[in-house]
């Protein structure tokens, strides 16, 4: 398998959903929660935030903390991975609670066989990198990334394999997205919609 990072900006990333904060902030950290368990479940994990309780939440699920330097996800990346060796890992966002970790060792499969494997969001975003290796990396993320992160690895010759995993494309940003994947997100993700359709 291979190492991931999955940065983490907090209860600030995920302002589109309608709910009060609180709730926004258990969901976050829910979403985080079975994205990491998913994670450790194939390989390391290392959660790269300044926010103190996803902090408290990696060290109780058994993740390692980087300290975010900010600048933005691209930033927050490129310091999981200097952490790093030198052979292939994962980058995975924390918004995809439906991922699991047959997903995550799908998608490894393209960086192990020395290809740049990325998926792209509905919106162009990217969701998650598959990198031969970390120095592969460039901060390309922002609105229409998945192209740029495309034309990234052919201009360093590589192979380039778009992965169409559901649960990785399947992000949330929006009630509309929550109600969208309903029962297939993870346990914590569902508890923390249980809250919000209490409402």
């Amino acid at each position: 398998m291979a190492p991931i990072v999955v940065p983490f900006r907090g209860l600030s990333g995920k302002r589109r959903i309608d709910a009060p904060e609180d709730l926004r902030a258990q969901l976050a950290l829910a979403m985080l929660g079975d994205v990491l368990t998913a994670c450790l479940a194939t390989d390391r994990a290392f959660l790269v935030t300044d926010d103190p309780d996803a902090v408290d939440l990696a060290r109780e699920l058994g993740a390692e903390h980087v300290v975010d330097p900010g600048g933005g996800q691209g930033g927050a990346v490129a310091a999981g991975l200097a952490e790093l060796p030198d052979k292939p890992v994962l980058v995975i966002n924390a918004d995809l609670p439906c991922v699991v970790p047959q997903d995550l060792r799908t998608f490894a499969g393209a960086a192990e066989l020395g290809a740049f494997g990325f998926v792209e969001a509905d919106d162009g975003t990217t969701n998650a990198l598959a990198l031969p290796r970390p120095q592969l990396f460039a901060p390309l993320y922002g609105a229409g990334s998945a192209a740029r992160f495309r034309e990234h690895a052919v201009s360093l010759r590589y192979e380039v394999a778009s992965a169409a995993i559901p649960n990785l494309i399947d992000d949330v940003d929006t009630r509309a997205d929550l109600d969208r994947i309903g029962v297939r997100a993870g346990p914590r993700t569902q508890a923390a919609l249980g809250l919000l359709r209490a409402l």
